[in-house]
C-alpha cells in the first residue's frame, strides 16, 4: 500500500466516524489554541516591555555619585565629578551621544504679570485642564537635550561656556514658552528665577506625539546650566545620564565607565553606581519568559491528555478493524503497511486539530493583544511552525503503540473477530 491510499484510507475512517473525529479533534486543538495564544501574548507582553523602555529611554546609562563629606550644616562637601565625567564621555563620541547631570529645581519663574507662584490648575468635568501648570525647573549641561530627545527651534542650546562662565541663561520647553509667552518669540527676552535675572537662549520643539497628546506637561520645563545651582540654591549633583548611540553598546560602556569612576572617586569620600534600563529590561525578559514556560506547561498537560484520547480512539479504531486488518494479512499485506495505516490516520487527525488550533489561537492572539496592549498581536512564524508540527508529531507518538498492535494480530484470529 502506498502513502496516497493510506491517506485516502484514513480520511475515509475519520469521516466515517464524524462525531468521534470531531471530539478527538477538539482535545487536540484546545491544547494548540492554548499554548500559541499563550506564547503569543508573551511574546506581545515583551514588545509592550521593549516599545515602553524605549520611550524612557532604553539607550540610556543611569550614574549616581554619592559623597560621605558633609559639614556640620548638613552641607555636601563633595568633588564636582561632572567636568571629569563629561571630558571621558565626549573622548568616547564614537558610541555615546551626551552626558549630562539630571536634577531638578525648586525656584520661582516670573515674567511679566506670568508667575508661577501663582499658577494653579484643575480638572473640569470632561477631563480637560483648566489654568496652567507650572514649568518644571531642569538644569543640566549642553547636552541636556541630546539625552532626552530635545531639539532647538528658536535660538540655540545651552553651552559649555555657559557652565564655565555661569552664565545666567535658559532654554525653555514648548509648552513653557506657550504659558509665558503665548505667541511671541522669548528669545532674548529676560525672566526673573527666585528674583535673579535670567536671559531665554532658546525654545525647544515639542515632543507631543499622537500617542501622548495629551501629555502637554513633557514640554513645560526650563533647563538651566548645572552651575547656576550655587545661585538657586541646590547641592551638588548626584545623579548623571549618558545616551549611548547604540543600545547594543549598554554593556560595554557600563563597564568603561565604571572603571574610569572607580579610578576617580576615593572610596573613603563616596562611591558610584552604574546602571542601565536595559538591565531591567533583560531582568523582566527573564521573567515573563519563565511565567511563559510555566504557563505553556500548563497548557501542554491538555495535549497530553488530547494524546491520550488519539490512542485511546486508535485502540478503538483497531479493534472496530481488526476483521478488515486480518484480511489484508490473509492476502499479504506486510505489518509496515498497517503500521503506515493506522500512524497516518492518527497523524491526519492531530493534524486537523492543529490547524484548527493554529486558527483559533492566532485569533485569540489578536484579540488579547488589542484588548490588553492596544497591538495587533500576530503568533511569530516559528511558533505556527511548532504548532503545527506538534500536533502531527503527538499524532504519530501516541498511535504508534495502537499501530503496532494492530501489526501484530494473526491473521487467522484477526478473521474468526466479529
Amino acid at each position: 500500500m502506498n502513502l496516497v491510499q493510506a491517506f485516502k484510507m484514513a480520511w475515509k475512517s475519520i469521516w466515517g466516524k464524524k462525531g468521534r473525529s470531531i471530539l478527538t479533534i477538539l482535545s487536540i486543538f484546545i491544547g494548540i489554541a492554548a499554548v500559541m495564544t499563550i506564547v503569543s501574548v508573551m511574546e506581545g507582553m515583551k514588545a509592550y516591555t521593549r516599545e515602553q523602555n524605549a520611550a524612557m529611554g532604553s539607550n540610556k546609562i543611569n550614574i549616581y555619585i554619592y559623597s560621605n563629606v558633609w559639614d556640620e550644616h548638613g552641607n555636601n562637601l563633595g568633588k564636582d565629578y561632572f567636568p571629569d565625567l563629561y571630558n571621558y564621555c565626549n573622548s568616547l563620541s564614537e558610541y555615546i551621544d551626551g552626558v549630562t547631570p539630571v536634577g531638578w529645581l525648586d525656584a520661582t519663574v516670573s515674567y511679566g504679570t506670568k508667575t508661577s507662584a501663582n499658577m494653579s490648575y484643575q480638572w473640569d468635568e470632561e477631563g480637560n485642564l483648566i489654568g496652567d501648570r507650572p514649568p518644571t525647573l531642569h538644569y543640566g549641561s549642553d547636552q541636556y537635550s541630546n539625552c532626552n530627545n530635545l531639539s532647538i527651534v528658536k535660538g540655540r542650546d545651552l553651552a559649555w561656556l555657559d557652565m564655565e562662565n555661569y552664565n545666567q541663561v535658559c532654554v525653555l520647553g514648548a509648552q513653557a514658552a506657550k504659558v509665558f509667552f503665548g505667541s511671541a518669540d522669548p528669545v532674548g527676552k529676560v525672566m526673573q528665577v527666585n528674583g535673579y535675572n535670567f536671559e531665554v537662549v532658546g525654545v525647544y520643539g515639542s515632543r507631543l506625539t499622537d500617542e501622548n497628546a495629551n501629555q502637554s506637561q513633557i514640554d513645560n520645563l526650563i533647563v538651566f546650566p548645572y552651575t547656576t545651582r550655587r545661585i538657586l540654591g541646590g547641592q551638588l549633583p548626584t545623579e548623571y545620564q549618558v545616551t549611548v548611540k547604540d543600545s547594543e553598546m549598554i554593556t560595554e560602556m557600563i563597564s568603561r565607565i565604571g572603571g574610569f569612576l572607580k579610578g576617580l572617586i576615593d572610596r573613603n569620600q563616596g562611591g558610584f553606581d552604574v546602571s542601565s534600563n536595559n538591565q531591567w529590561q533583560e531582568y523582566e525578559n527573564e521573567q515573563m519568559t519563565v511565567i511563559g514556560l510555566v504557563l505553556g506547561g500548563i497548557a501542554a498537560i491538555s495535549l497530553l491528555v488530547g494524546g491520550i484520547g488519539i490512542m485511546n480512539i486508535m485502540l478503538v479504531t483497531v479493534t472496530e478493524r481488526t476483521r478488515e486488518i486480518g484480511i489484508r494479512r490473509a492476502i499479504g499485506a506486510q505489518r509496515s503497511s498497517i503500521v503506515a495505516q493506522f500512524l497516518v490516520e492518527a497523524g491526519m487527525l492531530c493534524g486537523i486539530g492543529g490547524v484548527v488550533g493554529v486558527a483559533v489561537g492566532t485569533a485569540g492572539s489578536i484579540i488579547l493583544g488589542k484588548a490588553m496592549f492596544q497591538m495587533t498581536i500576530y503568533p511569530p512564524l516559528w511558533v505556527t511552525v511548532a504548532a503545527l508540527s506538534l500536533s502531527v508529531a503527538l499524532g504519530i507518538l501516541f498511535g504508534v503503540y495502537p499501530a503496532i498492535k494492530a501489526s501484530r494480530l494473526q491473521p487467522v484470529e484477526a478473521l474468526r473477530a466479529e
